[in-house]
């Protein structure tokens, strides 16, 4: 004889997926929530990158000529203020999607949508991580200079214009850390369609 109170499958809201899998609802709604959390950081910190970087100018004058320095004088903070467009772009057409899915309350059990879903986000992340990287790099040297190639650091000369840039590779390396967690919240829910069916609707 059942207990009162036990549990039971009978009394558990889940979510089915396939053939037989199911996930408890408590855990979808975390997934969901989660998801749109870091989709829409990762959009609101790419959109506040390419601000920093767009809006960044310091106008010196060396012996009567006047010099501005701008984020297009370095091809990697170009490549930075693109990918993070790129990423703002994605992070918020995908942020519309979970919210409409959440409205509608409709559940991902289709393979092939949450490959496509699964392949943008990593693809994203590796372009966001990668102009990041190209970017510090870039920013070290402007800071510290590299005496082996002999090239001169320039942050001493344009502090305005660099402390800015700083704050807007910060904003992009926080943006890639929200990337990577929605790359591996997409892996989560594409590899859970692939579930052995234990635990289903028919099993006793």
């Amino acid at each position: 004889m059942r207990q009162a109170g036990a549990v039971s499958p009978g009394n558990v809201p889940v979510c089915y997926y396939g053939s037989g899998g199911r996930v408890p609802a408590s855990l979808e709604r975390r997934v969901r929530a989660a998801e749109v959390l870091l989709r829409c950081a990762a959009c609101g910190l790419a959109v506040l990158a390419a601000a920093l970087l767009g809006a960044d100018r310091q106008t010196r004058v060396f012996f009567s000529i006047q010099k501005v320095a701008r984020y297009t004088d370095m091809q990697s903070l170009v490549l930075l203020v693109i990918a993070n467009g790129m990423a703002a772009c994605y992070s918020l057409i995908q942020c519309a999607r979970c919210l409409v899915s959440i409205v509608r309350g409709g559940v991902l059990v289709s393979r092939p949508l949450a490959w496509a879903i699964f392949s943008c986000d990593q693809v994203m992340a590796y372009i966001v991580i990668s102009a990041v990287a190209a970017a510090m790099e870039a920013a070290l040297i402007g800071k510290y200079g590299q005496t082996e190639f002999q090239w001169m650091k320039t942050c001493h000369l344009y502090k305005r214009f660099c402390t800015q840039a700083g704050g807007a590779v910060a904003c992009a390396i926080a943006a890639s850390a929200n990337m990577v967690g929605v790359a591996l919240l997409s892996t989560f829910n594409l590899f859970r369609l692939y579930g052995s069916g234990k635990g289903g609707a028919g099993d006793k």
